[in-house]
């Protein structure tokens, strides 16, 4: 029997995504998040005596701004090399040949597969044999496995592939493969990188996505580590995840329905805050997402960013600021346009009264999603794209858009003058 760790996607150092521009973010924490996960596979590994760590590409996020990343790296290695620990690394698309400018000498015990061809490592004293290839450039659009030899008869055989499988939304196309063409190769254990979500492909042989060791953006919710694989005398695996993630990204969704005041909102949040502090042990960075609706959704509407800081600031000291409030999403309705709180006379009804035309016409709604074409077309990339992006064309988050307006516009005019 023998056990070892597979992990992938380390992404060390891997920068903030503007994080820094948040109040109260803690910004060094994320930081160095990537760092302190390295440090608890290292930990894992050595509390657990594995017999050796796999590294399934991306364990850098691109050149290193200075040398002290690939310094940062060899400490930690040089701490597997004395317990003993061997480890194997392929090349993935953010550290691939070609984009590495910046390379150090690697500690003893510590081997990078070739990226011209397969190569395969034997280790004798456990009749293992691991093949793998790595990434020579960053956009790999064949199916690297095809190439990858036959299993060693009398071994555990082992592949290890930096691959998008057959794709995976918000993952690059590289390296595609099928699940048939793995178990063609007789292996026992495929340990892949590249997704970032664990994800079992297939269950005998193991064909496994353990995930990336830490979340670093909204998008990477829930906890992240590895497996930890142990292989029993008859050569048959077991995987066992293993958390690693030392600040954990999380979604709470919000129903708001109901709610006559703010206030109210807030209280709900504060209940659902409390959940998640019960569930979890670690720094939790958490998008609030309020839908429902509700008679305080012009009180929400009218001022997100007051209410946002009411929320950032309930969550901070329920939790002695251990969660942190990435982002608020309002995304309630009103429970009656026009009738509760908005005049019904003068320049302002009608301007609501225009609101009400234009979401109840589907050809004057199309026509005003046509207008903002131009100015879609100006915005950053980054902005146009997830969960959160602006869709000029998209009718539900149009009408999401207008819904949140029109509060905000009753508000700035009665506020300026007499409503009539």
């Amino acid at each position: 029997m023998f056990t070892f760790l597979h992990a992938a996607d380390i992404h060390l150092d891997s920068p903030l995504l503007k994080l820094e521009h948040y109040e109260g973010a803690p910004v060094e924490d994320l930081r160095s998040a990537t760092r302190r996960a390295l440090e608890n596979l290292v930990e894992l590994a050595v509390v657990e005596r594995v017999d050796f760590v796999l590294i399934a590409g991306d364990l850098y996020d691109g050149d290193w701004k200075d040398y002290n990343t690939g310094l940062y790296f060899v400490f930690q290695m040089t701490k597997l090399r004395e317990a003993g620990i061997p480890v194997y690394i392929i090349a993935g698309n953010h550290d691939a040949a070609s984009k590495m400018t910046k390379t150090l000498r690697l500690p003893d015990r510590v081997f990078l597969f070739p990226t011209d061809k397969p190569g395969t490592f034997h280790l004798e004293d456990l009749g293992v044999a691991i093949h793998g290839q790595g990434f020579a450039k960053q956009a790999v659009s064949k199916d690297l496995s095809a190439g990858y030899p036959p299993a060693v008869p009398g071994c555990f055989n082992i592949g290890m592939l930096h691959t998008c499988a057959t794709g995976r939304e918000g993952h690059e196309p590289y390296a595609p493969c099928k699940i048939e063409g793995l178990l063609s190769k007789d292996y026992d254990y495929w340990a892949l990188g590249h997704v970032h979500k664990k994800e079992v492909l297939h269950k005998d042989p193991l064909i496994v996505f353990p995930g990336n060791i830490q979340g670093r953006h909204i998008r990477e919710t829930g906890p992240r580590g590895c497996m930890l694989v142990t292989v029993d005398d008859s050569g048959r695996a077991n995987a066992d995840f293993r958390p690693l993630d030392v600040i954990r990204w999380m979604r709470c969704e919000i129903d708001a329905s109901g709610a006559d005041r703010g206030d109210d909102v807030v209280d709900r949040i504060c209940e659902q805050v409390k959940e998640l502090l019960e569930q979890s042990n670690l720094p939790l960075v958490t998008r609030i997402e309020i839908d429902g609706s509700c008679r305080a959704h012009a009180e929400l509407a009218a001022d997100p960013e007051h209410w946002t800081n009411e929320i950032r600031s309930a969550a901070m000291d329920l939790s002695n600021s251990r969660i942190w409030i990435e982002k608020v999403k309002l995304r309630t309705s009103p429970l009656s346009k026009g009738k509760v709180s908005d005049p019904a006379d003068g320049p302002v009804g009608e301007i609501l009264h225009l609101f009400d035309e234009v979401q109840s016409d589907p050809a004057r709604f199309g026509m005003l999603g046509e207008s903002l074409d131009d100015f879609w077309k100006k915005l950053p990339r980054e902005i146009k794209q997830g969960s959160d992006a602006i869709s000029p064309d998209n009718t539900e988050w149009m009408t999401n858009m207008l819904d949140q307006v029109r509060p905000m516009l009753l508000r700035r005019l009665v506020s300026n003058g007499d409503a009539s």
